[in-house]
């Protein structure tokens, strides 16, 4: 079966700061919603004149009676995960998680971004597993999903709530993020630093303003990431970036101008994944890239497709985070290449001999 989509122009009205056009009905659902032109000319005799209309972001409450996740695949490195939040604000067109909100009875598209589910219970819910006997202390990362920082974190501030727990407990943590509120968390992070139990990965996928404002449209720009970047730096907390992730064809060839930014910023490690497209995430990215860059789509597919066997999606492991081919491998050479001789080699290995039990912290706070 092809993946290529048709790319007839669709009634729907371009949408103001999301990364989706689009909001495609789940692969589980039976009806199919679509807007016709009468809704279209409706929304522009509305007031707006240009086509295009704003999508509100609502936040949900999420009753999950668990918070932290398990993964055993070979190639994802995250032994156990917490996600304060499902769906992400920052509209990333790529994002790989973006299928997740099928289970909910939601698109993949629009949805993913504008819908979010918030666990308000998550620091408490992970305060009662780290103090069960059974839990052996263990690298916990935020978010294996989606991002922990988006923009209502502001509000909301669970993820704040759950590394004060981290830190409490001196388990160490590890932290992806693309958002420059990371930095509001400086306080948290500084006192895990002194037990060797916490790493930063900023996400810098492009330095490209424009690119990034129409690729991850609500995520902080590339100047505040690396702005990020230097504040963690500066304070001695270990911080790299991850380029996640590389798209060929659009963004593959800043990969050496990436790494000498980050490492003049302070970065210590540098890592990257190559774009995935699963599920309905091919169909969205497709119709964004047509969207977008007219001009140059069907090289930046065909790019990704040489990588993929030909298709745009590749779900083994081992491959499905780099890719196979000459470009692919080319791709390799050039970010070994650049990030040696940028210094971004520098592991850094998180300590669990620190970690206490919480009700023990409280008797013997007095002696620590």
């Amino acid at each position: 079966m092809s993946d290529t989509k048709s790319h007839t122009p669709l009634f729907h009205p371009a949408i103001r700061g999301r990364g989706a056009v689009e909001n495609p009905t789940g692969r589980f659902e039976q009806l199919d919603l679509t807007t016709d032109a009468e809704t279209y000319n409706a929304l522009c005799e509305a007031g707006h004149e240009d086509g295009k209309r704003q999508v509100k972001t609502q936040v949900f409450k999420d009753t999950s009676k668990t918070i932290v996740s398990t993964n055993d695949s070979p190639d994802v490195g995250m032994e156990a995960t917490v996600n304060p939040y499902r769906g992400c604000e920052h509209g990333c067109i790529y994002c790989y998680a973006r299928p997740g909100h099928e289970y909910l009875g939601l698109s993949a598209g629009l949805d993913f971004e504008t819908k979010i589910f918030a666990k308000p219970d998550a620091a408490e819910l992970l305060k009662q597993k780290l103090s069960l006997p059974s839990w052996q202390p263990r690298t916990v990362t935020l978010s294996g999903v989606t991002d922990c920082y988006q923009p209502i974190e502001k509000q909301l501030k669970i993820t704040r709530g759950c590394m004060e727990v981290l830190r409490d407990f001196r388990n160490p943590a590890a932290i992806i993020t693309k958002n420059h509120l990371v930095t509001r968390d400086i306080d948290i992070f500084k006192d895990m630093a002194a037990y060797n139990c916490i790493y930063i990965s900023i996400s810098v996928t492009t330095l490209d303003g424009s690119v990034s404002r129409k690729m991850e449209p609500r995520a902080s720009q590339p100047s505040l990431r690396l702005k990020a970047i230097e504040a963690m730096a500066k304070e001695g907390i270990p911080v790299g970036i991850m380029i996640g992730p590389v798209v060929p064809g659009l963004t593959d060839h800043e990969i050496p101008s990436i790494l000498k930014a980050v490492s003049d910023a302070g970065a210590r490690s540098a890592h990257y994944t190559m774009v995935r497209l699963p599920y309905g995430v091919k169909d969205l990215f497709q119709t964004w890239a047509h969207e977008n860059y007219p001009d140059r789509a069907e090289r930046i597919l065909n790019k990704i497709r040489s990588m993929r066997d030909g298709k745009l999606n590749d779900p083994e492991f081992g491959t499905r985070m780099r890719g196979v081919g000459v470009h692919a491998d080319q791709i390799a050479d050039m970010f070994s290449m650049y990030r040696k001789k940028y210094n971004l080699t520098r592991r850094t290995r998180l300590s669990t001999e620190h970690f206490r039990r919480h009700a023990h912290d409280k008797q013997l706070s007095l002696f620590d």
